[in-house]
């Protein structure tokens, strides 16, 4: 009897200890806070910004009409000048940061690059849980303007981004851990995700980038529970002879002239800009540029090529197609239709109108009838030189003499459009839209020898074989570009009146986004790093903090416990920003990585100093012949300057190429062959350069290493006058007439 009692009793303890072990972990406070709020981030609370809907950013936008506006007016024209630092956040990011953090009753979550995702207490700034998600950073090859991350978005107890390497991924908002992972497209294509996802009556509607490798482009909704594809809209049409997915891929066929367009992938990603109008529930979506740009290649018998560059209406229950517009009919410059997009209610000629404002990259403000996609109205916003106006009845552009089969065309704007990614806001009251705007042209030319290359840029434009770096510093270039050609400002632009009430200049282009508030401020941070508050009416600076890295991610506000708060994402990157670094006129200026910034009234709180200079290590003394040089120099320009900038001047977050250790220039040929430091995102190029190429630009670098340290060691007057000049003369002419090497069809 004593056996069975002492049996049982070690079922019994067996039993309960591994309930024990079972049974979750207790939950920490954090963690219970973040179940109860989440829980009411459903589709009422992101119709109406939140309970009360002043307290709370919920989405993208703060609300689906994306208008970027909060009504908090705490921090106003009259008190903004006792706004101070309350905290900030090291990520340790070196690569551009641009999203818009999702803040739930004093939780923020938002994504760093390549889609990494964090929470944090935004009273304190205290991390709270980071999953960076184990991407591939192989993909990063084929995110074209860095591996940035535009947002998350929040649902029903749950965080949902997109990651660089195509997956859409949901997390438990208290923990960070992945609830489903759902990968959204074909590996064996060069697709990536940037942009945000939106989610609307519980689907999570996601798009992808690519299409300066070859792809075609589309956006899905997924079941926000299960993670199961709801719908898929392809935005361009596929190979005819497998025929179309639908009616309306079928009559985006017949706008398509020759082909075949779909072995290169026809283009028409939507990688940023989208929107929702709940009463007459129809979702949006901007449409990006053509694959290959070169619309001589991709359509040689013309045609308007739907949907590219197109704001498109769909159903969001199932993807259904309802109306388009399309802003640059038969693009071939890289005029995407993926800038944000905001909806409102204007009184235009005494009639209240439910309309959708677009400024896109091809220079012209748009105001539609979101409900038909009816022209309303359009003027340019930026100069504009490949159309003279739109056409009010036909809401077509009257272009000019765009021909570039036989000559060479120098067009405003440049593939960086007139305004980019960057987010406007729309203030209601002043009724204005503040636009993130920069000019700058490019020099567009057909490339007869174009070959499609699976996986690698294909844009259609030829590579200027013979024009190497020292050649862009011609100062007859310089004095024909001028610095007029490059410039960077916010502008208040009238949608009613469709013209420019102020503007305030920048000292370069590639500025963050903005936010309004009902405080009578427009928020915006700059390339300098510069983050200021203007008065709306009158765009005069009312107060500004330096944050010591350039910015252009847009500024969010909330409330926590009657407080108002400010937070912005500090880093500079993306396209621009990757390139051609502004940073690298001011290099001693910035910290090196990236930061959340918080501010709140009556705080003073400081940032520590900055490192005042790079480390100059010695490089190694070689003797390079010219033809070594030239070679090195057609090498790096092809396949480097992306990411480590012209000259291999880069931006200060990433390794200027200039200042490498002896320890990576006795790595080089490993590090650039064959990806040993993918870590850091930098993939082997054995599939594309040589192992002459790579000696040619290891000695390439290795002279403009030495040429900077003579000039380091110049006296200092000289010194400075020489690298001022450098930096200017390299800056202006490489955004201005490099472009034409910069996008690099890597097969011509």
């Amino acid at each position: 009897m004593k056996r069975i009692l002492l049996g049982a009793c070690i079922i019994c303890t067996f039993f309960s200890q591994a309930a024990i072990a079972l049974s979750p972990p207790e939950k920490s406070p954090a963690q219970q806070h973040i179940e109860k709020i989440m829980a009411n981030t459903d589709f009422g609370a992101l119709l109406t910004g939140g309970q009360p809907p002043t307290q709370n950013w919920l989405a993208h936008g703060r609300t689906y009409d994306e208008q970027r506006y909060s009504p908090l007016d705490d921090i106003n024209t009259h008190t903004v000048k006792n706004l101070g630092l309350a905290w900030h956040l090291e990520l340790g990011s070196n690569r551009g940061l641009e999203a818009s953090p999702i803040v739930v009753d004093g939780v923020m979550f938002f994504s760093g690059p390549w889609g990494q995702v964090f929470a944090v207490d935004a009273r304190t700034g205290k991390k709270l849980w980071h999953n960076d998600l184990q991407v591939d950073k192989r993909r990063g090859l084929y995110a074209c303007c860095d591996v940035v991350n535009r947002g998350v978005a929040a649902w029903e107890g749950k965080i949902f981004v997109g990651t660089t390497d195509g997956r859409l991924v949901a997390l438990n908002a208290a923990t960070g851990e992945i609830i489903w992972d759902r990968l959204t497209i074909d590996l064996n294509r060069p697709y990536a995700i940037s942009g945000a996802p939106r989610i609307v009556k519980g689907k999570v509607i996601i798009g992808n980038g690519g299409a300066e490798y070859g792809v075609r482009g589309y956006v899905s909704a997924y079941d926000a529970n299960s993670g199961e594809m709801v719908w898929r809209f392809y935005t361009v049409p596929g190979n005819p002879a497998n025929g179309f997915e639908s009616d309306t891929m079928e009559m985006a066929a017949k706008t398509w002239g020759g082909g075949p367009w779909w072995e290169v992938g026809g283009g028409g990603t939507v990688w940023d800009s989208m929107a929702y109008d709940a009463e007459l529930d129809l979702f949006y979506i901007g449409v990006g540029n053509g694959s290959p740009w070169n619309n001589y290649i991709r359509s040689p018998a013309g045609g308007g090529n739907l949907f590219l560059s197109s704001i498109v209406a769909l159903k969001p229950d199932t993807g259904e197609y309802v109306w388009h517009y399309q802003t640059t009919p038969g693009e071939g410059w890289d005029y995407t239709a993926t800038q944000h997009m905001i909806l409102a209610d204007i009184e235009i000629d005494g009639k209240l109108r439910q309309v959708i404002m677009q400024a896109p990259k091809n220079g012209f403000f748009y105001v539609l009838d979101r409900l038909t996609g009816k022209l309303i109205s359009a003027n340019n916003y930026v100069p504009v030189t490949w159309a003279t106006h739109i056409d009010p009845e036909s809401g077509r552009p009257v272009e000019t003499d765009n021909e570039y089969l036989e000559e060479s065309q120098f067009q405003f704007p440049s593939p960086l459009g007139g305004h980019n990614w960057q987010p406007m806001c729309y203030h209601h009251q002043t009724g204005l839209v503040y636009i993130p705007s920069h000019e700058m042209g490019m020099v567009y030319a057909h490339d007869p020898d174009f070959e499609y290359i699976p996986m690698y840029w294909n844009i259609g434009l030829p590579v200027a074989k013979d024009v190497t770096f020292p050649t862009w510093l011609d100062p007859k270039l310089i004095q024909a570009i001028g610095p007029k050609a490059l410039r960077g400002y916010l502008q208040a632009w009238d949608p009613v009146k469709q013209e420019r009430v102020w503007q305030v200049n920048h000292q370069g282009p590639w500025n963050g986004g903005t936010l309004c508030t009902a405080g009578g401020l427009v928020f915006q941070g700059n390339s300098l790093g510069n983050l200021q508050a203007l008065d709306a009416a009158t765009g005069d600076t009312l107060w500004s903090f330096h944050a010591q890295h350039g910015i252009i991610a847009p500024p969010v506000t909330y409330s926590i416990d009657g407080e108002q708060y400010l937070s912005v994402l500090v880093g500079w990157g993306g396209v621009l920003g990757l390139s051609f670094s502004m940073g690298s006129v001011l290099p001693d200026a910035m910290h090196p990585t990236g930061r959340m910034l918080t501010f709140k009234l009556g705080e003073d709180s400081q940032l520590p100093p900055v490192q005042v200079k790079r480390p100059l290590p010695e490089p190694p003394n070689v003797t390079v012949s010219e033809e070594v040089l030239l070679r090195g120099n057609k090498a790096y320009h092809a396949q480097c300057v992306y990411c480590h900038g012209p000259g291999a001047i880069s931006t200060p977050t990433l390794a200027d190429l200039r200042y490498m250790s002896a320890e990576t220039h006795d790595n080089f040929n490993q590090i650039v062959m064959n990806g040993t430091q993918l870590h850091k995102g930098m993939m082997g190029f054995s599939d594309v350069l040589s192992e002459q190429d790579v000696e040619d630009i290891h000695a390439y670098l290795a002279y403009l290493g030495q040429q900077a340290l003579k000039r380091e060691n110049q006296p200092k007057l000289i010194k400075q006058l020489k690298q001022t000049a450098y930096h200017l003369v390299g800056f202006f002419t490489s955004i201005g007439i490099s472009l034409t090497t910069w996008w690099v069809n890597v097969g011509s």
